[in-house]
């Protein structure tokens, strides 16, 4: 029997998002990584050994569907005629991408190897914003003159966003001489070329983010249970957890384990990369309960569609409706670091261990098995008696 060819329509390409190999026949499928890079490949035998060819970018304005057909039939009449294709595409002479189109081609293939999928947006955004100058030069003539008029006008104003542009830049162009569109110097180099040409940066001071006072967070608490939004009780949850908000936003009903009165959150969502759990206390537990209320997502605090999460920017809005923008989410961890040193005999590891902070003297971290995880249960304990108002900590009882 023939194998069916033309599964997709451009709908189902637009709308497919599952990781993984989603065929159109014929040898052709649109490759979607785990953090959302989209690519056409055709995988084919040669020899008796599987192979497989990209064909190009799937997102939306790169190679769409009819394109990526037309490649996959010139690939089976290569191998009908009994040439290879890849090595067909190895010895054809190549057409000089611009610069957007290599960054593009880039990023897809870095995609992989990014920890989230919001760092490879970052990326794109990146270059789209700032290097829109270079995006439609052709690669091999790009020149540090080039480079500078991108850099100059955020170089000493925006530092942080200057230095990773700038690196992003020399990373494309590297990789475009490895594929041998390019020859000479990497115009975006910086130690002895472009250090010669922008003026020293000035450190950067970095600010801690804002925290509210540890002692007026029992009142912001009682004003949040005023509000009837995910928001307010999502952010109620961060707080007694000391949780990061994209821990608490991205929290799904499979980590929590009610029972053991434990969240256990995966070593891909934390900062450290690797495993916390974190203690249930009765407030949060009423949390999620109120949070499972019709909810039949898999994130425990979902957006307004009622199915992904919450968005990045959905506690800064709920702040400022409280006209208390001033602060932010992150600094609540802060509040609560501040609230047990100054108040509570808890020691110091136990503190740091709630907060998910990494061991930084390799030879305790080398010995340190445990996670504390009672001793962490009566300090979220406390701290929550402490925000809701109840009593105050004077005389906890240490485990």
């Amino acid at each position: 029997m023939a194998q069916r060819i033309n599964r997709l329509s451009p709908g189902e390409v637009l709308r497919l998002s599952a990781p993984g190999l989603h065929a159109d026949g014929g040898g052709l499928y649109l490759r979607i990584s785990a953090n959302g890079g989209r690519r056409w490949v055709f995988i084919f035998r040669w020899r008796g050994k599987r192979a497989e060819m990209g064909l190009g970018s799937a997102r939306k304005g790169h190679v769409g569907l009819r394109e990526a057909r037309d490649r996959a039939a010139d690939a089976r009449r290569l191998l009908r005629d009994g040439v290879n294709p890849l090595e067909a595409k190895r010895t054809a002479p190549k057409a000089v991408p611009t610069f957007g189109e290599f960054a593009e081609r880039l990023i897809d293939d870095l995609a992989p190897g990014f920890s989230n999928a919001k760092h490879v947006e970052q990326w794109r955004s990146t270059l789209k914003t700032h290097a829109a100058s270079l995006r439609d030069r052709p690669i091999n003539q790009i020149t540090t003159e080039d480079v500078l008029t991108v850099l100059r006008p955020i170089w000493t104003t925006r530092n942080e966003t200057a230095s990773r542009v700038r690196g992003r830049i020399a990373r494309v162009l590297s990789a475009a001489k490895a594929q041998g569109f390019r020859d000479g110097e990497n115009p975006a180099l910086w130690h002895g070329h472009l250090d010669q040409r922008l003026p020293k940066r000035q450190k950067l001071s970095r600010g801690h983010h804002a925290a509210m006072p540890f002692g007026e967070v029992p009142a912001f608490i009682a004003r949040l249970r005023l509000r009837d939004a995910r928001s307010a009780r999502a952010l109620e949850f961060l707080i007694l957890t000391a949780t990061r908000g994209n821990e608490t936003r991205g929290a799904r009903w499979e980590e929590f384990d009610l029972d053991k009165r434990v969240w256990t959150i995966p070593a891909e969502r934390m900062k450290s990369k690797r495993p916390h759990r974190v203690p249930l206390t009765p407030r949060m537990i009423e949390l999620l309960a109120d949070a499972r209320a019709g909810n039949s997502s898999d994130f425990a605090f979902v957006g307004p569609d009622g199915k992904r999460p919450l968005s990045e920017g959905a506690f800064k809005v709920l702040l400022d409706r409280m006209e208390l923008g001033q602060w932010t989410p992150h600094g609540f961890r802060s509040s609560f670091s501040d609230w047990a040193a100054e108040t509570t005999p808890f020691a110091r590891d136990v503190v740091e261990m709630a907060l998910a902070h990494v061991i930084s003297n390799d030879t305790e971290a080398a010995y340190r098995r445990g996670d504390m995880l009672d001793k962490r249960r009566a300090l979220v304990e406390a701290w929550e008696t402490y925000c809701c108002g109840q009593a105050r900590v004077a005389s906890v009882t240490v485990i």
